[in-house]
């Protein structure tokens, strides 16, 4: 893969078209972890499935790359999620009911490749933050 920085935002760029088949072949076989929900997936079905989720609970939701940085076999892009809340929210406490609520939540996005190909992505963001946003916390 040659553009490495192509790649990752193409994953953000799927996300937020709705294309799941695109977002489905650019994360592979590789590990994506949640750590604002401490959810760790493997394979673009179940990375998807969290995708899809997301936009269950605010169809709006879109990521907006504010930076990004290459180096060797890593991509980190400085994403803002940005929603409201209109759909269930369904998390392992619960579910949370739709609050009409926007929020605007910063994440930073890191994709570790190797031979070219997505290993394993990590996106740090806040969730007490996002959750008193939308009115859950």
């Amino acid at each position: 893969m040659a553009d490495l920085l192509a790649h990752a935002k193409g994953i953000v760029d799927a996300f937020n078209s709705d294309d799941w088949d695109t977002a489905r072949e650019l994360v592979g076989d590789s590990t994506y972890n949640e750590l604002g929900t401490q959810r760790s997936m493997r394979g673009g079905d179940q990375v998807v499935e969290a995708f899809q989720g997301w936009k269950a609970a605010m169809p709006d939701v879109t990521g907006t790359v504010k930076s990004a940085i290459e180096s060797d076999d890593r991509v980190v892009l400085e994403v803002e999620w940005e929603g409201t809340q209109t759909g269930e929210m369904v998390t392992v406490q619960g579910t949370i009911p739709p609050s009409g609520k926007r929020q605007r939540t910063p994440s930073a996005f890191l994709f570790d490749y190797e031979n070219g190909k997505l290993k394993e992505s990590r996106i740090y963001f806040d969730m007490l933050s996002l959750l008193k946003q939308i009115g859950a916390a």
